[in-house]
């Protein structure tokens, strides 16, 4: 049986003092009433109810049972309508996963025009450059750099992600000469340890793609860590424009080889697939996309 449903019928009966009158403001056949009431009595294993051909009283357990589903079901009405408020308004808490270096020099710089916007949304950011499970690890949205793998997630694609090669002038001054991608193999080549630009570097020249193989003494997994090391002429750095861009105004790092840009990376924003998004998630999609979808 359909408990809510029972308990629903029976605290109308209780309120109204008959099955028909609870009929009529149930929009049910005083039968369908009955029935209802004798179903919960049975499922209880109790009599609520005493009925004659003329009235009907509350027996002792009925009465405190109808107290109790009285406030039961004032519960379930609160919780329904909470929910329905959800469907509409923007509320409640978003994890989202990004890269240190697109969460700190990009998204962050976005952060607050998003909050304000949403007041009754509350985010939970973590940064990292590992590979993160979305489901597993209860993210509601992970912004991911790279070519993304069949994994039944949404997909929306961002702007790439567009990386700059790039040095410290004193690190120049003291090393040869730059004019093509394949001098790479006689430079200091500062490796990030997470991905493909551990090893090999690849640029789009006037011909064609020219992937070279780097080393370097440095490897690590942070874009922060390789750009201090670079500023302080320690190599040569491959990284992504959003990190390097106030170096280069500012002097601190020279652009090399503008006639072989490295290609761009995909930046998509992943989610599970729900066939009704919550709003908090949409506004947080609309959001992205907005920001950095150009």
């Amino acid at each position: 049986m359909d408990k809510l449903q029972g308990m629903s019928v029976f605290v109308k009966a209780v309120e109204t003092g008959s099955f028909s009158a609870t009929a009529d403001a149930m929009e049910m056949s005083p039968q369908l009433v009955g029935k209802q009431v004798q179903a919960l009595e049975e499922h209880l294993g109790v009599k609520l109810l005493s009925r004659t051909t003329r009235r009907q009283h509350l027996t002792e357990i009925g009465a405190q049972f109808y107290e109790r589903a009285k406030i039961i079901l004032e519960e379930v009405a609160q919780a329904e309508g909470l929910a329905a408020e959800t469907q509409i308004t923007p509320r409640g808490k978003l994890r989202i996963n990004a890269p240190v270096t697109f969460g700190i020099h990009a998204l962050s710089l976005k952060l607050p025009d998003y909050l304000r916007a949403y007041p009754d949304v509350s985010l939970d950011l973590t940064l990292s450059n590992r590979f993160v499970d979305v489901i597993d690890e209860g993210f509601d949205a992970v912004f991911r750099v790279g070519e993304l793998e069949d994994s039944g997630l949404v997909a929306r694609p961002l702007a790439p992600y567009r990386l700059v090669l790039c040095a410290s002038p004193d690190y120049l001054r003291q090393h040869a000469p730059i004019h093509s991608p394949q001098d790479l193999t006689d430079h200091e080549c500062l490796g990030f340890s997470l991905n493909a630009l551990r090893k090999k570097w690849t640029f789009n020249g006037p011909n064609g793609p020219i992937t070279v193989p780097i080393s370097g003494r440095l490897m690590v997994d942070s874009g922060e860590a390789l750009l201090a090391a670079a500023r302080a002429g320690l190599g040569l750095l491959l990284q992504p424009m959003e990190l390097v861009q106030p170096e280069l105004d500012a002097g601190r790092l020279v652009q090399l080889l503008p006639d072989y840009a490295p290609p761009t990376r995909p930046l998509h924003l992943v989610y599970t697939p729900d066939r009704r998004m919550t709003p908090k998630l949409r506004s947080f999609v609309d959001f992205a996309l907005e920001a950095f979808g150009g």
